[in-house]
Formats: C-alpha cells, structure tokens, sequence
C-alpha cells in the first residue's frame, strides 16, 4: 500500500490561493478515480477538483471556509502499490455555483483565512455510499437535485463524459422520478431558544467582503427620482406584439439600458472606475452595463459588454443569455468583471425607495423600483399613470450632486419620451 497526496492545483492567473468551499468526502471513505474530492473557489469561479486515483480517504488537508495555498496538502489516500505526490488535475467550473446545501445553510467572497472551527462537510445531493461511484454533475445540478430531493444515481445523465446536466433533472422530473426524500412540509410554530451557527463561505463571503469593501471605501449619494413609464411600457407592448416571435421578447430593463447609455453622452463622470490608492478616475467610453442578478448561490453582476453599441434586441438577448448563465452556474469569469456602470432591480419585489450600493471600484449604480400604477394630474385632470422610481447611488468624491440628478433627470427624459432612444 501506498500514500498518494494531492495538492492544491495551480489555477493560473496569478492565483495564489483559494478558498475550501465543500468537501465531497471524508476521511476512512473509499473513493474511484475522477471522483469528485472537494470545491475550492477563487475570485468569483469555482472549481471541482477530481481524484486522479482509487483509494481510501486518510485524511483531509483543510476545513471549509479555509484559504488555501496553491501547492498546500489537500488530501492524502490510501492506494494499492503505489506511492508518492502529485498535483491533480482540475475541472473549471463556468461560474460561481452553489455547492448542495447543508441545511439550513447559506450558500457561498479574498482575505486571509482565520482559524475555523472544525465541521463536517455538508450532504451532497443524494450522496452515493462511499462505495459506489460518484455521479459527475456540476455543484450547482447537485445544489437543484438536492432540493428537489433527488438521487443522482438515479438520473440518466446525456451531457459530456457522463456528466448530469440541468435538462436531466428537468427530464427526470417530467418522468415522475422517484425522490429519496419528500419536500420538507412547514413545522407548527413552537418556542425554542435554539441558535444555528451558518458558516459564511464562498461566494457568499465574496459578497459580503465586496459590499463591505464598497460602503468602507466610497461615500454614498443616494438620489431618488419618479418616472412615468406608461408611454415606455405601451410601446414595449407593441414592439413585442410585433416582432417578439422574430427578435425576442424585449424588458424593460432592455430600455433603460439604452437610456443609460444615451445620457452617459452627457454624464460621462458616472461611466467610471476609481481608483482611490492612486487616486485616479478613469473614464470610459463604452459602457458596459453591469446588471446584477440573484442567483441560487448570492447576487452577481454578469456584464453587458459595448452596451452603446446594440439595439434594443440584441442588449435584451444579451441580458438574458447572462442571466440565465449566472443562474445555472455557466457564466465565465470574463462575463463577470469589467463593468463600468451598474444597473440593479428587483422587479415586482423593487419597493418603493432602496439605497443600492455601488459596485466597487465603480461610481455609479442605478436602481429600479417596482411599478406601480398611481393617480397623476395630466392636463388638469386626475388619471391613472403606470410610475416607478429610480434609486440611484453616486461615489460623492467623484460625482457631484448636482451631476448625479441630471444624469437621472436625462435618463428620465429618454424613458418618459421613449422616441428619443432611436434617435442618435
């Protein structure tokens, strides 16, 4: 018998450590080759990280939630007549994707590592015994099979190499598949003082050190602004009517889109990235619109690229290519940096007033509220107009007040007249 130790992979760019997500395994588990051994993240892309050999688990090298070194023990097995150390291979993972939860459990953000006090890895989706071979499926197919309280095995898997799609699950479901566990049904309220420690890892920890990083660096101006979008919404209603089946459906979000990128003609200080160290602000010419997504593992910003220089159809195609990418855990990581000016909505749950905060290093994130149809005055008569406010916040080093309501004020304009967006 031998020991074969594997070690934390080189991931490239630069990268010199990563974050222990979720173990798969755990130590005395028999494992076979290419079965999956742990997640590690580093910036916003996950990586499973495969066993290259058969063997059994002797220990592990880390604790979840715990920064790693590339080239750093991850973990050692037991194998039949061999010896020695390797560094394993690795499979990217497209995008930040939720590992299968450990309920109750948030899911998965770069800072040194503390000490952590141990815990066990949490049940992936219908485990197999340590015995069987691991299905191959992705963290974020794990994360859904586990709600839906399906078993792998027993999913009939038609992506590459054998691997478990989402569309399996979709079909299996269709099929009537059977579940190992039933939907959790709702407990009858009952007092109890019991407390639930959720270890804040991954993603989730990339959030909360980049929001905290945003309010810590850049002083916040909130300015909040009424628009009719009656006018905006009637014409959305026909465009699709029209054409929708040929172009695709168009959002609203498509629209504001444009009508940011027209007033930034005007307001090129809020189409910026600062840096405070250097104390340089550096504006840019294109825009490209970052539009925050909720996803099942936290809130991402996946990037509409040149956004001045699409169409309507082509930027509301792109929008929800990308979410849809961001969801399912496919968006890359050049899909989700590089933004210039952010957008973020919650649609029908946008409230009245929010105080959205800004995308460091960016200066500028402008926000959707929901709409909502109210009384307004219109030629001396009282009328029902559909109104939504737009809460937007500034970086105040930067952008002075007087700036930020006008380029509100313009992006209004372009919305309440919707004709204008077609005219450059």
């Amino acid at each position: 018998m031998g020991v074969h130790v594997i070690r934390v992979p080189d991931l490239g760019e630069g990268i010199a450590e990563v974050e222990l997500v979720v173990w798969h395994v755990a130590a005395g588990d028999t494992i076979v080759e290419d079965q999956g051994l742990a997640d590690v993240m580093t910036d916003k892309a996950s990586v499973e990280i495969p066993s290259p050999v058969a063997g059994k688990v002797l220990a592990l090298g880390g604790e979840v939630g715990q920064m790693l070194a590339v080239g750093s023990e991850l973990i050692r097995i037991e194998v039949e007549d061999a010896a020695g150390t390797t560094t394993t291979k690795t499979k990217p993972m497209a995008a930040p994707t939720p590992v299968p939860p450990s309920p109750p459990a948030a899911t998965p953000a770069p800072a040194a590592a503390s000490p952590r006090t141990p815990a066990s890895a949490p049940p992936s989706a219908a485990a197999p015994p340590s015995s069987t071979p691991r299905p191959i499926a992705s963290p974020a197919v794990r994360a859904r099979a586990w709600e839906l309280g399906i078993d792998l095995r027993g999913v009939t898997a038609t992506g590459p190499a054998g691997r478990i799609v989402q569309a399996d699950l979709d079909a299996h479901v269709a099929r009537g598949g059977a579940r190992t566990r039933p939907v959790a049904a709702p407990r009858a309220a009952a007092t109890s003082d019991a407390t639930h420690d959720v270890k804040i890892v991954g993603l989730r920890r990339k959030i909360a050190q980049k929001m905290q990083e945003s309010k810590r660096r850049i002083p916040h101006y909130t300015y909040v602004e009424e628009v009719d979008v009656t006018e905006v919404e009637a014409l959305r209603a026909r465009l699709n009517e029209k054409w929708g089946a040929e172009r695709g459906r168009l959002t609203l979000l498509a629209f504001l889109v444009r009508a940011v990128v027209l007033a930034v003609r005007e307001f090129p200080m809020v189409n910026a990235r600062f840096d405070d160290e250097a104390g340089v602000l550096t504006r840019h010419d294109a825009v490209h619109a970052g539009i925050a997504t909720q996803t099942p593992a936290g809130l991402v910003v996946p990037v509409v690229r040149d956004a001045q220089a699409n169409d309507l159809w082509a930027n509301a195609a792109e929008i929800a290519r990308l979410a849809d990418a961001a969801r399912s855990g496919k968006a890359v990581r050049a899909e989700l940096t590089g933004s210039t000016i952010t957008i973020t909505s919650l649609g029908k749950l946008g409230g009245i007033v929010t105080t959205p905060v800004i995308n460091h290093p960016e200066v500028a994130i402008v926000g959707v509220n929901k709409i909502a149809a109210r009384p307004v005055i219109r030629d001396g008569a009282v009328v029902a107009r559909q109104l939504m406010n737009l809460s937007s916040s500034f970086d105040h080093r930067v952008v002075d007040g007087a700036d930020a309501a006008a380029f509100i004020q313009a992006v209004r304009g372009y919305v309440e007249q919707p004709a204008l967006l077609f005219v450059e």
